[in-house]
């Protein structure tokens, strides 16, 4: 008896461990390194990803799709080196705007599958992802796959949890997100919350949000 319960505990640890909140709206990243936000030191650790690359994406970004960022790293490397660098890097896809070539950049990700992330859109939640993608993948693949992407955040209903998946978006920030709730329109997020940030950063923040 004391055995099962043991072995009942640590199946609990480890679901814990693993799981995303069914709120989360931006897959939960386990260690890709985002170049938006990257420092120079975190490129340089990306295998594959040569010096010439660091330094335009470092030059270019923010990239707001990541066919941006592919059009650039295409130019320095190999295409039998994409999977090893998109393992390691990548910008988050919006489930409900990305075209065929930016599902297939993601590694392991063939026709079949792309032909499963298209066929539930759109997506209201990431929850349906996670729901409807786990037919076809174990919970460990599942967690590799939706670190990749994300369903945008709705301005006036979304939960401090949702918003703060949103990368590079902490306390403060979030701080200015509920504030000026209800938003009536993109242009009033845009106009309030750039009191705050650049207008690169400003676009980079609007990509992951929309009012329904």
């Amino acid at each position: 008896m004391h055995g099962a319960r043991l072995t009942t505990l640590a199946l609990t640890a480890a679901i814990l461990l693993t799981w995303t909140p069914a709120g989360a709206q931006v897959g939960r990243n386990l260690g890709l390194v985002n170049p938006n936000l990257a420092t120079a030191a975190e490129l340089s650790g990306v295998t594959g990803l040569p010096p010439t690359a660091q330094e335009e994406i470092l030059g270019a970004r923010p990239f707001l799709r990541m066919a941006n960022l592919h059009a650039v790293v295409s130019k320095h490397v190999a295409e039998d080196a994409y999977d090893g660098i998109y393992g390691a890097m990548w910008i988050p896809i919006d489930l409900n705007d990305v075209t065929d070539e930016e599902i297939l950049l993601i590694p392991g990700i063939g026709q079949r599958m792309l032909h499963e992330f298209e066929e539930y859109r759109p997506y209201a939640a990431l929850a349906q992802f996670h729901r409807e993608i786990g037919k076809y993948v174990d919970d460990d693949e599942l967690a590799r796959m939706e670190q990749y992407v994300y369903v945008r955040i709705d301005l006036n209903t979304a939960s401090a949890e949702d918003i703060l998946t949103i990368p590079g978006v902490g306390n403060r920030m979030l701080h200015e997100f509920e504030e000026y709730r209800p938003y009536s329109a993109m242009a009033q997020f845009r106009r309030e919350i750039g009191k705050y940030v650049d207008a690169s950063e400003l676009e980079r923040l609007a990509r992951y949000v929309e009012i329904r």
